[in-house]
């Protein structure tokens, strides 16, 4: 989960870093905006309000929470009980987990590669926990360790 948000911050970070240097920004320039957060009109000249908020935020967010080892629970359950029904407290209508779980994975690769997300959620630490708990139910399934 760490890991493909690493890289997902990573590659959202460099792309606005990149785009100010081109700009003819330094990297010294750059570093003072993050750590100060002082912002000259020049860089919002260059760059929307938005990017650079998103920028500061890329760069300051820390993923913090276990939520990328219940999206790998979530897929684990699904696969070894895919008819098991599921609800969540807003949404109180029971789904069978074959489809709920893929939904919900779904759901948050849109809101990570969208602007719709709501608050500060690591939508790509969930997607890297499904994928690591798709990876050791095949790794399992495979050694015969479960049906």
């Amino acid at each position: 989960a760490a890991l493909i948000f690493t890289l997902a911050n990573y590659y959202q970070f460099y792309e606005t870093y990149d785009q100010l240097l081109g700009l003819g920004f330094s990297s010294k320039d750059i570093q003072e905006i993050l750590h100060t957060g002082n912002v000259n009109k020049a860089v919002l000249n260059s760059i929307t309000e938005t990017q650079l908020r998103e920028f500061f935020a890329t760069f300051h967010s820390p993923a913090v929470g276990a939520s990328g080892a219940i999206y790998g629970i979530l897929i684990a359950y699904a696969i070894t009980f895919p008819n098991a029904k599921l609800a969540l407290i807003f949404l109180p209508v029971p789904i069978r987990a074959k489809y709920f779980v893929p939904v919900l994975i779904l759901a948050d690769l849109f809101f990570g590669m969208t602007n719709y997300s709501i608050g500060n959620i690591a939508h790509f630490a969930h997607i890297g926990g499904a994928i690591f708990g798709l990876v050791m139910m095949l790794w399992w399934w495979k050694k015969g360790e479960i049906l």
